[in-house]
């Protein structure tokens, strides 16, 4: 089923990010959310994803198996690029594909390094990886492409659109050209209020 926000209301002490939001998110589909800084972008995912509550209105049909990259890359800095994906794993899930799966965003040369010596980029690639194996029924992308060079990016967003077919997937973003790459519906946030969604 569709995701129905209704008339979604966020303040945090007296700055109101979120003034009855509406939207609708797609089952099965892309959508990419776009907006200047401080409009409600990643507040609103992460009420989508319950890690916070609206102060007041309602959001109806998200699933409940949901995997995220957040705009922080939260690894495991001690663990290899491997065993960061592997921890959020199934006990039966091959070893062997997840490494195929970085090996195919281009991380084949440093999958036994501790993560905490990798570049931002791949990093963030390791992120990606990791949110996108498990068999969640929806996505939660918070710029997941930041620090990625131009080249590094089309191959990154071209795995993404490969691996998650069939899911639901919600992406903030700043550039309009990535929205544009990923397709899918376009949400744009306005900053003012909001509520004209």
């Amino acid at each position: 089923m569709d995701i129905i926000v209704s008339d979604l209301s966020k303040s945090f002490g007296a700055n109101c990010v979120l003034d009855r939001f509406n939207a609708i998110f797609p089952e099965h589909g892309m959508t990419c959310i776009m907006g200047p800084s401080g409009c409600g972008k990643t507040t609103l995912i992460n009420i989508l994803m319950g890690l916070i509550s609206p102060d007041s209105g309602t959001v109806f049909g998200v699933p409940r198996l949901k995997s995220a990259v957040f705009q922080e890359d939260r690894l495991c800095e001690g663990f290899n690029a491997v065993s960061n994906v592997q921890f959020v794993c199934d006990k039966m899930v091959n070893r062997s594909r997840n490494i195929l799966h970085l090996e195919n965003i281009g991380l084949k040369d440093s999958l036994n390094q501790p993560v905490r010596e990798l570049s931002g980029g791949m990093k963030r690639r390791v992120a990606i990886v990791r949110a996108i194996i498990p068999q969640s029924d929806i996505l939660f992308l918070d710029e997941p492409f930041k620090a990625l060079d131009d080249e590094t990016k089309k191959v990154t967003m071209d795995y993404v659109k490969d691996n998650t077919k069939g899911r639901t997937v919600i992406m903030v973003t700043h550039d309009i050209n990535e929205a544009k790459a990923m397709g899918g519906q376009l949400l744009t946030m306005s900053g003012k209020n909001n509520n004209d969604n």
